[in-house]
């Protein structure tokens, strides 16, 4: 049986050879007679798979010894309480500022709400006019300069990729230019993590759902200072204190053993594939070939901001919404899945993550040339 091209948002696309490997070992993990699912966590195999994952992933992003890597379970959801629990208190009253530019964002935002003082520092949450062209409220991104961040914040958050709205940012601030150098930079990455070279030692702490494009559902990335760690807030849970989850390298407590194992084969085949820099290689030529044909015409309409496109994630809009459901159908009957946007926003979403081909967006583009052949 064929497979369809999944531009689900996630859980998404995993690469076949990923997949396929792992099937193998379903039964038997290197002669071990037990599958990865059935090993202790303290035992030497899955310290092994374990341990190769972190140094792995510490490679790919060429991360130094300074900065912790933990591999948690909760996702980018479950890191909206977690962060706020471990960094909000390090600076005496719980405080920390937010960049909003989209659905996660704002979530982040009113998550941390709970545990202390919080602060919108910009926001993209009003229309705007740029480059001549009326921006909707959550398509754009806030010039830096017009930031404000509380000096005594614990932290500065922001996403750096909306995966609803379809937003990135292309670079991250230096929160001393802001007036601000005692706040570090949170950055949660779940969307576009591994897809292009990101310099983690701009920002304080990183975390990052896997199942976008560096493995299931299941497994968070975490990456921080370790200067920041160890201040978590009474309320803490003691398996999500990232002093405790540090020290014991991610086997505090039972982590979620088989999705860290197949992030492990994930990082090695982006290793085996050139790195985050062939990454990023590849994700601009499929981004430059959907966002090419979508401007080309006026039949489809991307709405976000040119210069803050994600290359992860393209919503776009049919210029007759009522055409929407044929859309879908054909899609789904020419193999082409998971287009449906998300329903805050509507419209139409192709997530093109890492493990999504060029061969994948080619037939995409080919389908929304045949639709508007016969609906245009």
């Amino acid at each position: 049986m064929a497979r369809p091209w999944n531009f689900s948002a996630g859980p998404s696309a995993l690469p076949e050879v990923v997949l396929q490997q792992a099937a193998a070992e379903m039964l038997d993990w290197h002669g071990s007679g037990m599958s990865v699912m059935e090993m202790s966590h303290r035992g030497k195999h899955f310290v092994q798979i374990c341990d190769e994952a972190e140094s792995d992933l510490r490679d790919l992003l060429g991360l130094p010894a300074d900065y912790a890597i933990m591999f948690m379970q909760g996702g980018g959801s479950g890191e909206n309480a977690i962060v706020p629990m471990n960094l909000m208190g390090r600076r005496g009253t719980p405080a920390a500022d937010f960049v909003v530019t989209g659905h996660w964002s704002k979530r982040s935002y009113k998550e941390a709400g709970r545990y202390g003082s919080t602060h919108v520092a910009a926001s993209s949450d009003q229309a705007i006019q740029l480059d001549g062209r009326e921006q909707a409220p959550l398509t754009w991104v806030p010039p830096v300069d017009s930031w404000q961040v509380r000096p005594e914040s614990a932290y500065l958050h922001l996403c750096s990729n909306e995966t609803i709205g379809g937003v990135e940012f292309m670079d991250w601030p230096d929160t001393a230019a802001l007036g601000a150098p005692d706040v570090p930079l949170v950055v949660d990455a779940s969307s576009h993590f591994l897809s292009r070279p990101m310099d983690v030692t701009r920002c304080g702490m990183l975390y990052a759902g896997a199942q976008k494009n560096a493995g299931p559902a299941g497994v968070t990335m975490v990456i921080a200072r370790r200067d920041l760690i160890g201040h978590a807030l009474p309320i803490c849970p003691s398996a999500f204190d990232y002093a405790n989850v540090a020290a014991e390298h991610s086997r505090y407590n039972t982590p979620p053993t088989f999705a860290i194992y197949v992030a492990g084969l994930v990082f090695k085949w982006v290793k085996a594939n050139g790195g985050v820099a062939g990454m990023e290689a590849a994700n601009k030529a499929k981004a430059d070939l959907l966002y090419g044909y979508l401007d080309s015409t006026s039949f489809y309409r991307n709405p976000i901001h040119a210069p803050v496109r994600s290359r992860m994630n393209v919503p776009f809009v049919l210029h007759d919404e009522s055409l929407n459901d044929a859309f879908l159908q054909g899609a789904d009957a020419a193999g082409l899945t998971q287009l449906k946007g998300h329903k805050s926003v509507g419209g139409m979403r192709a997530s093109i993550y890492n493990a999504v081909p060029l061969a994948g967006v080619a037939a995409l583009v080919e389908y929304l040339k045949e639709f508007e052949r016969r609906y245009g």
